[in-house]
C-alpha cells in the first residue's frame, strides 16, 4: 500500500519557526546501489522570472520501504537554507522539480513530481507554506440518489473560466434540475488550453481553472445545494511528461507503470496489470474523496483497461474504491450501501460493466447515436424508443448489482448531447453529418431549435439518469472535428447570448419546466415503463408511453403519459390510459388550445383522442 504522505511537498514550522518541506517521490527500480542520484530543485514562486536568482538543488536520499516502492526524500530547512539575492527561505509559494542522474551525469534534467498537490502550467510542483486548512462546512450532506440525478457535464474554461466562474453559475444549473456535476479533466496539464485527457498531474487541479482551495470551493459550495461532483478521471493513459513515463523512458530502464509498447491512441498506455499502477490511481482516490469530497468517478476510456474479469485491473480498482467510500459520511445509505458514484466511459459493451464490477453508471452512445440519425433524417421509430425506455429484450441493462451483498440500484447515463460529438442541431436536416471525414457544416443551424423540442422531454422522461452537455439547452452550436488538434485543443466556450436570443429562449423554457416536472414527478424517476407500440404511429412521427411509480412511503401510485410528435405537422393519437383518474397536463398547463388542461378517465383502460402539435410533446400525470 501507497503512503502518499511521504511522497509530495509536505509543509511544517518547528519550533525555532523555521520552515520546512518534506519532498518524496517513488521510484522503483531507480536505486542508488546502481548509480542513481534525484535531486529536488527550489525556488521562491517570486524569484521564478528573475535570471539571476537560480534554483536551489538538494540532493535527495533513497531508502527502500517494505512495500518495495523505493522512495527518494529529503526534509529541507527553507529558512536555514536562504539564498543572497533573492527570496527563497521565506514565507509563500515555492515551485519545484526532479533531475536524474547516473554516475554523476545527469540523465534526466527536468521531470516533475506525480504527487504533486499543486501546479503551475507546465512542468513545475507547487507547494505554499501559508497554506491553511480549508473550511469545510458540508457534513450534513448526502450524495444523491442515482435515481434522482439530473447530470451536466462541463468543461471548466469553457463553462465559465474558474471554479469559482462555475459557482456563479450554480442558480443557472439549479433551475435545469442538475444536482450532480461531471467535470471534464480539472488537472493539470501543461499546454494553454486541453480538454485534459493527456494527463501530466492527477492530483494538483489546473491552476488556471484555480487552486485546489477553487475546486474545494466549488464542491463545498454544490454540497451546500445538494449538488453531487464526479471527476472526469483519465487512467488509461498519461501525457509524454509524466514521471512514470518520461524518467524510464529516457533513462532506459522499464517502468512501473507504462507500457513498453507504442503508444496507443491517446499516449502512452498505463499498465493496469501491475500492483503500482493499481495502488497508485487507488491512492489517487482516496485522495480526491477525502481531501476533495468528491463523489465519485468518471472512468475515461474503461475499455482500454478492463478485460472482463471483475477481479483485476478495472474491476479491482472500482472494487477497492467503493471499500474507501464505505465509512464516508456522505455516502452512507439507509439501505446499507455505499452512494459513492462510479461511472465507467464502456462504450464497447455498458451492460456487461454494470452486471460484472462496483459500477453503479455507465456511459453509452446508444440513445445518443439514435437521435443522430434522427435528427440528420427525420423520422422517429420503435428502437429510439426502446433505447429510451430501456426495455430491450435481449442485452438489457440490470437494474441492481450485488456489492458486498447488498443489492445497488444501477443505469445507464442517457444524453443526446456529449463532448465527444457535434451538438445535436447540427445533424438536424444534414444528412452528410454522419460523415466524420466529411465537414458539412461549420455550425448548426439553430433557426432549427424547436426540432429539439421532442428530444429534450424526451430526455427529461427517459428510463436511466439524464445527463446534458453544456449549452445544449439553449440550442449551441459547436460542431466537433473528427481528429487532430482542433479536436481537443480548440476552446468553445459556452454561448452564453444564446440564452437570450429567438432560438435559445423558448428551448432553455422548456428544459427548465422538463426539469421541474423531472423532479416533482416520482413516477419519471421510476424504473417502470411501457410503451404503446399499438397506438403509437411512428411513421407519422406520433409516440407514446407511460411511466409508473408504485405506492410506496405514504406516496399514491402515479402515472406520467408521455406524447412525443417528431414531425411537422400535429398529430392525432388514440391510446388506452393505465389507471382512472384525472391527468393534467404538465409540461405548458396551458396547451393553447391544442389538447386539454386535464383528461378524465373513468376507468383503466379507456381510451382518449388527443392532437399533439409539431415537433413538441406533452406529459399527463395522474
Amino acid at each position: 500500500m501507497m503512503n502518499f504522505k511521504e511522497v509530495g511537498a509536505h509543509v511544517s514550522t518547528d519550533a525555532a519557526g523555521h520552515l520546512w518541506v518534506n519532498l518524496g517521490i517513488y521510484l522503483p527500480g531507480i536505486s542508488s546501489a546502481n548509480g542513481y542520484l534525484v535531486s529536488a530543485l527550489l525556488i521562491n514562486a517570486i524569484d521564478q522570472y528573475t535570471p539571476e536568482v537560480p534554483p536551489v538543488t538538494f540532493p535527495m536520499t533513497y531508502s527502500n520501504p517494505a512495500a518495495t516502492y523505493e522512495l527518494w526524500s529529503v526534509n529541507i530547512d527553507l529558512t536555514a537554507s536562504a539564498q543572497p539575492g533573492g527570496n527563497f527561505g521565506t514565507p509563500g509559494q515555492y515551485l519545484y522539480r526532479f533531475e536524474l542522474s547516473l554516475n554523476g551525469t545527469v540523465v534526466v534534467n527536468w521531470f516533475v513530481d506525480p504527487y504533486a498537490r499543486e501546479a503551475v502550467s507546465g512542468e513545475l510542483g507547487m507547494f505554499d507554506t501559508q497554506a491553511v486548512p480549508f473550511p469545510w462546512n458540508d457534513s450534513a450532506y448526502k450524495t444523491p440518489n442515482l435515481d434522482d440525478l439530473i447530470v451536466y457535464e462541463l468543461q471548466i474554461e469553457q463553462f465559465n473560466t474558474t471554479f469559482d466562474g462555475v459557482i456563479d453559475r450554480l442558480p443557472y444549473l439549479v433551475g435545469l434540475g442538475v444536482n450532480c456535476l461531471e467535470l471534464m479533466p480539472v488537472n493539470s496539464q501543461k499546454k494553454d488550453f486541453d480538454w485534459g485527457y493527456g494527463p501530466l498531474h492527477f492530483l494538483a487541479p489546473n491552476q488556471q481553472f484555480g487552486t485546489s482551495d477553487g475546486l474545494r470551493r466549488l464542491i463545498n459550495t454544490c454540497h451546500q445545494q445538494g449538488i453531487a461532483v464526479i471527476f472526469d478521471s483519465v487512467y488509461q493513459h498519461v501525457d509524454d511528461d509524466f514521471a512514470y513515463c518520461s524518467v524510464y523512458r529516457t533513462a532506459g530502464i522499464p517502468s512501473p507503470m507504462i507500457s513498453p509498447l507504442p503508444d496507443g491512441e491517446f499516449g502512452p498506455q498505463t499498465m493496469f496489470q501491475n500492483q503500482f499502477t493499481l495502488d497508485y490511481f487507488l491512492e489517487v482516490n482516496r485522495y480526491m474523496l477525502t481531501e476533495f469530497h468528491v463523489d465519485g468517478f468518471r472512468y475515461d476510456d474503461v475499455a482500454g483497461f478492463y478485460d472482463h474479469n471483475p477481479a483485476t485491473k478495472y474491476g479491482t480498482l472500482a472494487f477497492n474504491t467503493y471499500q474507501i467510500s464505505l465509512p464516508i459520511a456522505q455516502f452512507q445509505n439507509p439501505a446499507g450501501f455505499s452512494g459513492i458514484l462510479q461511472v465507467a466511459e464502456d462504450l464497447s459493451n455498458p451492460q456487461t460493466i454494470l452486471q460484472q464490477t462496483y459500477t453503479v453508471a455507465t456511459w453509452q452512445n446508444n440513445l445518443l447515436s439514435k437521435c443522430e440519425d434522427m435528427a440528420m433524417y427525420n423520422y422517429v421509430d420503435e428502437t429510439f424508443v426502446h433505447l429510451l425506455l430501456l426495455d430491450l429484450n435481449d442485452g438489457g441493462y440490470p437494474n441492481t448489482q450485488t456489492m458486498n451483498g447488498v443489492q445497488v440500484p444501477v443505469a445507464p447515463f442517457q444524453f443526446s448531447d456529449s463532448h465527444d460529438h457535434s451538438f445535436l442541431i447540427s445533424f438536424v436536416g444534414n444528412p452528410g453529418a454522419d460523415n466524420p471525414n466529411i465537414a458539412t457544416v461549420y455550425a448548426g443551424d439553430r433557426s432549427v431549435f424547436f426540432k429539439l423540442q421532442p428530444f429534450a422531454i424526451a430526455l427529461y422522461t427517459c428510463r436511466g439518469v439524464p445527463m446534458l452537455w453544456e449549452g445544449q439547452e439553449f440550442a449551441d452550436d459547436y460542431v466537433l472535428p473528427a481528429g487532430g488538434d482542433l479536436r481537443i485543443h480548440f476552446q468553445r466556450d459556452m454561448n452564453w447570448s444564446y440564452f437570450y436570443d429567438t432560438y435559445g429562449h423558448p428551448l432553455i423554457v422548456l428544459y427548465r419546466k422538463m426539469a421541474k416536472l423531472r423532479r416533482n414527478v416520482r413516477a419519471l424517476r421510476s424504473r417502470d415503463s411501457f410503451y404503446y407500440n399499438i397506438q403509437s404511429n411512428p411513421g407519422n412521427g406520433i409516440i407514446a408511453y407511460h411511466r409508473h411509480a408504485a405506492a410506496a412511503n405514504g406516496q399514491p401510485e402515479q402515472f406520467a403519459v408521455v406524447f412525443l410528435n417528431f414531425s411537422d405537422a400535429t398529430q392525432t393519437i388514440s391510446i388506452p390510459f393505465p389507471s382512472a383518474g384525472t391527468y393534467t397536463e404538465s409540461v405548458d398547463a396551458n396547451p393553447a388550445g391544442i389538447g386539454p388542461l386535464t383528461i378524465p378517465i373513468a376507468a383503466a383502460g379507456d381510451t382518449f383522442t388527443l392532437s399533439v402539435p409539431s415537433n413538441y410533446g406533452y406529459v399527463y400525470v395522474k
